[in-house]
């Protein structure tokens, strides 16, 4: 099943105005609760492997556009700015599904990851490594390959 997208730059705002606690928690109506910055946190996950890709965030602005467009349009916290997945490497995210939780301040974004990977360091995934528990903890990596030359897609050295 694909997402369905049906907005335009003209729309209004496609989420419902926040009521209490009930409502938001039980009724059908989209209406994301944003932190003090504005910002919602979205987790993209391959929608074939189930694997955790990357944890971004989102403005109103770009969960708006990435309803719009169909494909994962984050806010960069670094750069300050719309930032449009893959449209410097090419490795964009088609959106399958939408997810929020129960107060609706966290989402879940199911994409289907198109392109060689999600991560700036050349991986699948940005979440290669677990941690060891001790002290102290430690990590381990669970993807040591690249899946891609990142100085060849973003021409700089990204580590």
């Amino acid at each position: 099943m694909r997402f369905h997208f049906s907005l335009t730059m003209s729309s209004p705002s496609p989420f419902s105005v926040r009521k209490d606690k009930a409502h938001i928690e039980e009724s059908g109506e989209f209406a994301p609760k944003f932190d003090a910055d504005g910002l919602i946190p979205a987790i993209a996950i391959d929608s074939v492997t189930s694997e955790p890709l990357m944890l971004a965030y989102m403005n109103a602005e770009s969960l708006r556009l990435s309803l719009e467009y169909g494909e994962a349009v984050y806010w960069s916290r670094s750069r300050s700015e719309i930032w449009h997945k893959g449209k410097t490497s090419g490795h964009t995210q088609k959106i399958v599904e939408i997810r929020t939780d129960c107060d609706q301040d966290a989402l879940v974004i199911v994409v289907a990851q198109i392109g060689a990977g999600a991560c700036h360091t050349g991986r699948n995934s940005c979440f290669y490594r677990k941690v060891i528990p001790g002290t102290p903890a430690a990590l381990a990596f669970t993807q040591s390959d690249l899946s891609f030359d990142p100085s060849s897609v973003y021409g700089k050295k990204t580590t």
